[in-house]
C-alpha cells in the first residue's frame, strides 16, 4: 500500500496528486522530485508505480519478493538499492531484519519497505525539517536512509556486545558455566551475530561505489557526485560496524570453545572421582571375594580374631586410599 506521496520543490513539501501519472510531470516542471513510500505492496498495487516510473522488471520482482541481499543495481532509467535495517529486541535478546528498497531516478524516489525496523518515516520527517539538504534531490533521500540504517547498526552492535559480556560472565562463573542451557545460549547468540552480519557485510560494496572508494568506486547514475563525502562518512561508520561484528563473531567462538573446555575438565574430574571411589570399593570386594571361596585350608580361617582383623584391615586400607586420593585432588 502507498503510505506517503509528496512532491518536494527546493526542499519544501507539497502533497502529491491523487493520480500518480501526474506526479512525475509536476515534479519535473517544478524542478523538484516526487517521493512515494510503499509498505509491502502487492503486485497489483505496484503495477501502476512500475508503469508510471518505468522501473525495470527485475528490480520490481526483487522489490515485491523481498529477501534480498544489500546491493546496488544500475538500470537504464533508475538506480535500485537494497538495504537491510536491523532491530534488536531486548525482551528476547534477538536480532530481526527488515528490508528497504529504493528506486532513484532523475526526479523521483520510490521506497519499498518490508518487515520491521525500517526508518523511513523518521527519515522523511527529519529531512522535511532540513530543506537545504532535501533540496539536493533524490540523492539526499538515499544518503539519509543509508545513514539512518547504518547508525542503527552501531546501536545494535553495542547491545550485542553487552549481551556477550553477560554470556562471558555466565560461562566463567564458578557454577554457571556448567549449566545445560549455556551451550544453547551461546549457539543462539552466534546465530544472532550471523543474522546481523548478513545485513552489514554485503552493504560494503554498494557504499564503496557510492563513496567512490576502491576498485568498485566510480560515477553512479542518478547520484550527485558531490555527495561522495557524505557517503564516505556512512561507509566509515559501516566499517566500524563490520569490525565490531567480526570481533563479536571471534569472541563468541572463543567463549564456546572455553565452555566446551570447561565441560571437558568437569567430566574428567567426575571420572577421576568415580575411579577413586571404584578403587576404594575394589579392596573390600577383593578381600571378601578371597574369603568367600570356601577352601578348607586358608590362613587364619579358624582363628577367633580373624573376622575382626579382616574388617580392621579393610578399614585401614580404605582410609589410606581416601587420604591419598584426597591429597591428589581426586576426591
Amino acid at each position: 500500500m502507498i503510505v506517503d506521496c509528496a512532491i518536494y520543490r527546493e526542499g519544501h513539501r507539497s502533497e502529491g496528486p491523487e493520480d500518480l501519472s501526474d506526479a512525475l510531470d509536476q515534479a519535473r516542471q517544478a524542478g523538484g522530485f516526487v517521493w512515494i513510500g510503499l509498505h509491502e505492496p502487492t503486485e497489483k498495487e505496484f503495477e501502476l508505480v512500475t508503469k508510471e516510473f518505468g522501473l525495470h522488471p527485475l528490480a520490481v520482482e526483487d522489490a515485491l519478493k523481498a529477501h534480498q541481499r544489500p546491493k546496488l543495481e544500475v538500470y537504464d532509467d533508475s538506480l535500485f538499492v537494497v538495504l537491510k535495517p536491523v532491530v534488536y529486541e531486548p525482551d528476547s535478546d534477538t536480532v530481526s531484519t527488515g528490508e528497504v528498497m529504493l528506486f532513484l531516478g532523475d526526479a523521483f524516489v520510490v521506497t519499498v519497505r518490508h518487515g520491521v525496523g525500517s526508518p523511513l518515516k523518521a527519515v522523511r520527517e527529519r529531512l522535511e525539517q532540513e530543506p537545504k539538504l532535501l533540496g539536493k534531490g533524490p540523492t539526499a533521500v538515499l544518503y539519509a536512509v543509508a545513514d539512518a540504517v547504518v547508525d542503527h547498526y552501531l546501536e545494535v552492535a553495542t547491545e550485542l556486545g553487552t549481551d556477550l559480556e553477560e554470556l562471558e560472565a555466565e560461562v566463567f562463573s564458578p557454577d554457571g558455566g556448567g549449566s545445560r542451557g549455556t551451550a544453547s545460549r551461546i549457539y543462539t547468540f552466534k546465530r544472532q551475530v550471523l543474522e546481523f552480519r548478513r545485513a552489514t557485510v554485503p552493504l560494503t560494496m554498494p557504499l564503496n561505489r557510492l563513496a567512490g572508494v576502491g576498485a568498485s568506486g566510480g560515477t553512479v547514475p542518478f547520484v550527485n557526485s558531490k555527495a561522495r563525502p557524505f557517503f564516505r562518512d556512512v561507509n566509515d561508520h559501516l566499517a566500524r560496524v563490520n569490525e565490531s561484528v567480526e570481533g563479536l563473531d571471534r569472541l563468541v567462538s572463543d567463549v564456546l570453545s572455553a565452555h566446551l573446555a570447561q565441560m571437558s575438565v568437569r567430566q574428567n574430574d567426575d571420572m577421576r572421582k568415580i575411579s577413586a571411589w571404584a578403587a576404594m570399593a575394589a579392596i573390600p570386594t577383593m578381600i571378601a571375594g578371597i574369603y568367600g571361596m570356601n577352601f578348607e585350608h586358608m590362613p587364619e580361617l579358624h582363628w577367633v580374631w580373624a573376622y575382626p582383623a579382616v574388617i580392621v584391615l579393610m578399614g585401614v586400607l580404605e582410609v589410606l586410599l581416601y587420604r591419598t586420593f584426597k591429597r591428589r585432588g581426586w576426591l
